[in-house]
């Protein structure tokens, strides 16, 4: 019987490891970041163990050797003499509140004041008393003080569309910031996590010897975990889901690939699996959603259906280093931090153009986004119950009833705000509705003669569909059969059906039209 103890949510690495939960093993990295200067920064998607991570190193810079037996981190020459370690964690807090990033600071340093016996004045901000603390802690140590911040920019996410609490927020993180440079004969080690970098709004302005190891190919892997390290930590973890699935473990292996590996943050790193799915799978015998259920990218999916993003072109744009690392949180194209917070990663880089094509790291991500995206187009339509649940949907298409299908998405097409009508949200809404019904679908499929709108793919039954807006139905049946959409499925022994539909979007008329052609079977 599988004995292994899972830390689910588990942050602090003392508690792991004096406890007895699996650990794996990242102390090797400590003795490369010591080297690899004294102010650093990196980004990775949320629950990936950055937090993990600063604890380790708050551990290591505290002295504890204890705790690192049998780790990387003991065989290394390292310098195990305690430092002061001020540790602020902005992970938590009500950043909607105006004084909630202040309140969270100060909390932070109350208790770093009192542990070196410090009381400020009353009318000293959080930058001011930032700078006395880290003084303050080298004048009673003797010792120079290691800062690890994480988290530093979620007081921004969490406000994304409150302007004005946003710019606040904005300029005491640059103010408390603004101290580590002038503080240097003071530090010892300095790192900042995060889920971006927001190096356009000049929050980081005044520390411009921040080292960013968030695309170097030394730390690809520092967060986040290989199929090897999966293998070799949770082999006994994988063997049960799979008893339990009734399947081998090969199978379940690729199961949970499909589902939580393919994170990938440099051309030369690994694929990643994300640790926080995986240890909930294993801890619930289930696979399921569960990093994409633990935080919802609304204002991301509203940035990509306001610039009428095709939602399957989502899955092969081209970013730079550049457009990757600068990113502002206020900039109109989503594409670089979806890839910062995780919602995709490095598909492959093309050298003729030093770019990046990105894609959806899993299919966790993938339906997550999609599921979200649609929530957007059409607002508090789904659940289980509902007529337009993906259940319903996928039975229509598995059991070869496509007007059930087109009645079903005519009436729900007619949720949509009427200020929102355009050809790229009905052609959307169409698309998501597909591939949240659990059936392959191809957008823009291409063929010899051009490329069909949408191709899905059914159990027995393949369905050809072609898209118009305000023109005609026949027209779009005449674009099917002139192109021959259907051609290449003459010797296959599944159903074909063909779709015409048209958008109406005459006031009077507005509504889905549409025709089927049964072709095959």
């Amino acid at each position: 019987m599988d004995q292994l103890r899972y830390p689910v949510g588990m942050q602090t690495f003392s508690d792991i490891i004096e406890n007895g939960y699996v650990y794996v093993d990242k102390t090797g990295y400590i003795k490369p970041l010591l080297g690899q200067g004294k102010f650093i920064f990196m980004s990775r998607p949320r629950r990936f163990g950055k937090s993990l991570l600063l604890s380790t190193l708050e551990a290591y810079f505290e002295g504890r050797r204890d705790l690192f037996k049998g780790l990387a981190a003991d065989s290394d020459d390292l310098d195990w003499t305690p430092s002061p370690v001020l540790h602020f964690d902005l992970n938590t807090g009500k950043y909607s509140d105006p004084m909630g990033l202040e309140n969270r600071l100060i909390r932070h340093l109350e208790n770093h004041e009192r542990k070196y016996d410090i009381t400020p004045r009353n009318d000293d901000d959080v930058a001011l008393r930032f700078e006395n603390l880290i003084a303050a802690a080298h004048e009673k140590t003797g010792r120079k003080v290691v800062i690890l911040i994480d988290e530093y920019d979620k007081p921004l996410l969490d406000i994304e569309e409150n302007k004005e609490l946003y710019e606040k927020n904005q300029r005491i993180l640059k103010s408390f910031f603004g101290n580590l440079k002038s503080m240097d004969r003071y530090i010892r080690f300095v790192f900042i996590t995060g889920v971006a970098r927001f190096s356009r709004v000049s929050i980081f302005s005044d520390l411009n010897n921040l080292d960013d190891i968030s695309l170097e190919d030394d730390y690809a892997d520092i967060c986040g975990w290989s199929e090897k390290e999966l293998t070799d930590y949770f082999t006994p973890g994988i063997r049960k889901l799979a008893e339990k699935r009734k399947e081998d473990f090969d199978t379940t292996l690729k199961e949970l690939r499909d589902y939580y590996d393919g994170y990938l943050f440099t051309e030369e790193g690994s694929r990643l699996y994300n640790p926080y799915s995986i240890l909930k799978a294993l801890k619930k015998m289930r696979i399921d959603p569960y990093w994409f259920d633990s935080g919802t990218p609304t204002f991301l999916a509203r940035r990509i259906k306001n610039m009428r993003i095709f939602p399957p072109d989502i899955n092969c744009q081209t970013c730079s280093r550049k457009e990757l690392i600068a990113v502002g949180l206020n900039d109109r194209n989503p594409i670089p931090l979806m890839f910062q917070t995780g919602y995709l990663t490095i598909g492959d880089y093309i050298p003729e153009t030093n770019r990046y094509r990105l894609r959806f790291p899993n299919q966790e991500v993938e339906s997550g986004f999609y599921e979200e995206l649609l929530q957007v187009f059409i607002p508090d339509t789904y659940d289980p119950f509902s007529p337009f649940s993906f259940a319903l949907f996928q039975e229509d298409l598995m059991e070869g009833r496509p007007e059930d299908f087109m009645k079903r998405l005519a009436t729900l097409l007619k949720n949509i705000p009427y200020d929102d009508h355009h050809e790229s949200t009905y052609r959307a809404v169409t698309f998501l509705i597909a591939v949240l019904s659990g059936t392959p679908a191809l957008a823009e499929h291409h063929g010899y003669k051009g490329r069909s709108d949408l191709e899905v793919f059914a159990g027995r039954n393949i369905y050809v569909f072609e898209f118009k807006y305000d023109r005609s139905v026949s027209e779009a049946m005449e674009q099917i059969r002139s192109r021959d959409y259907a051609g290449r499925y003459a010797l296959d022994s599944r159903t074909v059906y063909l779709i015409g539909a048209n958008f109406n979007d005459q006031k009077e008329h507005r509504g889905l039209e549409y025709n089927i052609e049964r072709i095959k079977g």
